[in-house]
């Protein structure tokens, strides 16, 4: 994986930099360590973020409005949108190997990709062998964490339609069963210092943007146990309008979802330097303004008209899709929906059912998917 990175100017001196950091020779184990050494969680996790940082400094950042990482992946993301040092982000992926390294070292347990099935359906087995849904990567792909026998049992009666693929993972990730490592981690994370993002940061949490540094951080511990909601990063690159993504290495995976989830979205996957090239004219040719705002803020939604307010049977927290309507007005000509433009999460009532409300009054406050531009 390493190799070819290698013959880069810089490269071999960053990456003996971030094995002084990890105490893990990231130089042999990207070049000549064998599948078992590298997939063990301790090892994967500090060496794919360093090989996504080392492969992204040969790009020009600039233009790049935002950032988006899988699991581990939001460690490599948080570097590139400036929560963190590079340094950073590859010692706390180190930690958060060991940690999880050891949590799935105190139970049996494992992960199984469901592929296809209905939603339901498939919900209602992983509740049966008491599964979480650990990743949901798309409509179509979520993956089962849990006990290894349970696991088992989902293998051998799955939902209707649907196809179960055991993973070789060393145990139930983004599970309770990782609250060790999540204990562990939020000790070490406790003291690294960040900054606000530079560009827009998608959380694995709901896919929204991290408005500061310190929620990163505090979105990136409560991850390792937290379903990964890949899901809802893609619903909010698609209503952002990106027209092109570049999936960092190992690239391949992501960007195969990217293709069948963002129809349309140009996708380059930088696998080795042969496509640096590739990758940089992307940027060229999709890059966004200098200056586009990465923090999230916060739009009022206000009353069309003068009379009463009733609300839809919303919750704060809802994500709302465009369309949405979030409530009524009441007037004596009759009833005006107040229907959502642009997709966002429901923050805050500042009416409530009955309110005598007039016209321009604020009704509710609303987090947009993915901040403003």
């Amino acid at each position: 994986m390493l190799a070819p990175w290698l013959e880069l100017p810089g490269v071999a001196d960053r990456l003996r930099w971030y094995t002084s950091l990890t105490g893990l020779d990231l130089i042999r184990l990207g070049t000549t360590a064998d599948a078992d050494e590298i997939r063990a969680t301790e090892v994967a996790q500090p060496l794919l973020v360093a090989t996504g940082l080392v492969a992204s400094a040969q790009l020009g950042l600039d233009e790049v409005t935002v950032v988006a990482g899988h699991s581990i992946g939001e460690l490599t993301a948080a570097a590139l949108a400036g929560v963190l040092t590079a340094e950073s982000a590859v010692g706390l992926a180190a930690a958060r190997g060991r940690a999880m390294a050891d949590a799935c070292r105190e139970a049996d347990t494992t992960m199984a990709a469901v592929l296809g099935g209905d939603p339901d359906d498939v919900s209602a087995a992983l509740e049966t062998y008491g599964l979480t849904a650990a990743n949901r990567n798309s409509a179509g792909q979520v993956v089962a964490a849990g006990a290894t026998d349970a696991v088992r049992r989902l293998v051998t009666d799955p939902p209707a339609r649907a196809r179960v693929v055991v993973l070789q993972v060393a145990g139930a990730f983004h599970s309770d069963y990782m609250a060790p490592a999540g204990a562990a981690l939020a000790a070490i994370a406790a003291g690294v210092p960040t900054a606000d993002p530079l560009r827009l940061l998608l959380s694995n949490t709901d896919g929204t943007a991290v408005p500061t540094g310190a929620e990163t951080l505090r979105r990136l511990v409560a991850q390792v146990t937290a379903p990964v909601r890949w899901d809802l990063c893609q619903a909010t690159l698609r209503h952002l309008g990106v027209t092109a993504a570049i999936e960092l290495p190992p690239a391949g995976t992501l960007a195969g979802l990217a293709k069948r989830e963002l129809k349309g979205v140009e996708v380059v996957t930088l696998k080795t330097p042969d496509d640096l090239p590739a990758a940089r004219d992307l940027i060229a040719r999709h890059g966004g303004p200098a200056g586009a705002e990465p923090s999230v803020s916060f739009r009022v939604v206000v009353a069309p008209a003068a009379g009463t307010f009733a609300p839809s049977a919303l919750s704060e927290g809802d994500t709302l899709a465009i369309g949405t309507a979030v409530g009524q007005v009441m007037t004596r000509q009759g009833s005006h929906d107040v229907m959502l433009t642009y997709p966002a999460v429901l923050a805050e009532w500042l009416a409530v059912d009955g309110d005598p409300v007039g016209a321009g009054q604020p009704l509710a406050r609303l987090h947009p998917l993915g901040g403003t531009r």
